[in-house]
């Protein structure tokens, strides 16, 4: 399905945001992305003329010209729960050139992905001025001005209600993918932002799936324990204690109506009927076996009859322990590049290049492709609807 859209992927990493948003009709203009193996996936699956490896400090967006979406995940390491919490001392920090790549485009709306610790409350100051640099983007800092001074120029600016020739109404939202059916706990900051001279209104998708839905399924109705041909609920201690809370009350009161939300995807829903691994590839050549899997403090393993924890990139000494799918028996295996792509919602026939550890690092710094469709959708369906 094609809309006649036109989309520039920024940070652009393995590819996830960008095969959800063409997924919604969306025609690619262009990748930008630094990192080497990523554009050599980016090449493999969307072709090499599509693809500039380059630092984004040196794109003159212009070449591109008018375009419809602006999309990416600006690097995430300055502000990682797992990184080093370098903020907007980090000179990874990315977002003063997506705001030069919206003034210079001028898209109808973008939308941006990065991690829960930018809300950390130790960048609150910042990120507001991150929201209202998006919101302003040719409002540009001066030279050698400090990034609070520009912070208070545009707070005055936003204030008066000046006129400014392109504005854009920008809001965020902490989503977690598996409350939208993504076999995965992943907690993102979701921005996006529509070009205010529309005078649209919009608002992110409402949730789809719950906890409770699936625990309902697991240990009341029972149908889970039926579609995976289970003989009895999943043992109590593999669960965590609000998991733990929320079965008490359904399984105590017997008149509770179902949930109305979609259960929570697991684990199992998603790779359960993939053959195991073996050191050949046999099934697929992402479906290698990694051995030497183990359980230590901190890293447990994603519970099969769960949504998958986290999906790891693997940076800043993480060992990538929660890249391990854990059986009710409690034996641990790493996921392969290829269940790691499933749980990720990468269409099957997408290639992840590199080596084991290289390829879980695209994938974990990958937006969910199913989660960037439906926020997509919902953006374009609303621009772009006539």
């Amino acid at each position: 399905m094609s809309r006649n859209i036109s989309c520039l992927e920024l940070f652009s990493g393995a590819g996830g945001l960008a095969t959800g948003i063409g997924m919604c009709g969306a025609t690619h203009k262009g990748f930008i992305e630094w990192n080497e193996d990523a554009c050599a996936t980016l090449k493999f699956n969307y072709g090499n003329d599509l693809v500039r490896h380059i630092d984004v400090r040196k794109v003159d967006f212009r070449e591109f010209g008018y375009t419809d979406l602006i999309a990416g995940g600006p690097p995430c390491q300055p502000f990682s729960l797992g990184g080093k919490h370098g903020g907007f001392r980090d000179d990874r920090d990315m977002f003063p050139q997506a705001a030069r790549a919206i003034s210079e485009c001028q898209p109808k709306a973008f939308i941006f992905e990065n991690v829960k610790g930018l809300l950390r409350e130790s960048f609150s100051t910042y990120f507001s001025y991150i929201i209202l640099r998006l919101t302003y983007p040719t409002v540009e800092s001066k030279n050698d001005e400090k990034w609070e001074d520009h912070l208070a120029r545009l707070e005055k600016l936003h204030t008066s209600g000046a006129h400014v020739d392109l504005k854009y109404n920008v809001v965020f939202r902490l989503l977690d993918a598996a409350d939208y059916g993504i076999p995965q706990r992943r907690e993102r900051v979701v921005i996006v932002g529509i070009r205010s001279d529309l005078g649209l209104e919009w608002s992110f998708p409402a949730q789809t799936h719950s906890l409770e839905s699936l625990l309902w399924t697991q240990f009341v109705d029972k149908s889970y324990l039926e579609r995976h041909d289970l003989k009895n609920s999943p043992r109590l201690d593999s669960y965590d204690m609000r998991s733990l809370s929320v079965i008490e009350r359904i399984t105590s009161n017997p008149d509770l109506f179902p949930p109305s939300l979609k259960p929570w995807r697991t684990v199992r829903d998603q790779i359960g009927s993939l053959p195991l691994p073996d050191k050949f590839g046999s099934f697929h050549p992402e479906h290698v076996i990694k051995t030497g899997a183990k359980v230590y403090a901190g890293h447990t393993g994603s519970f099969i009859d769960l949504p998958s924890k986290t999906v790891k990139a693997g940076d800043h000494g993480v060992p990538g322990g929660e890249n391990m799918i854990r059986y009710e028996d409690g034996s641990v295996r790493y996921y392969t590049t290829f269940e790691a792509k499933r749980i990720q919602t990468f269409p099957v026939e997408y290639r992840i290049l590199g080596a084991w550890g290289e390829s879980l690092r695209q994938i974990g710094n990958a937006v969910p492709v199913d989660l960037g469709e439906i926020v997509a959708k919902s953006v374009i369906d609303l621009v772009w609807k006539n």
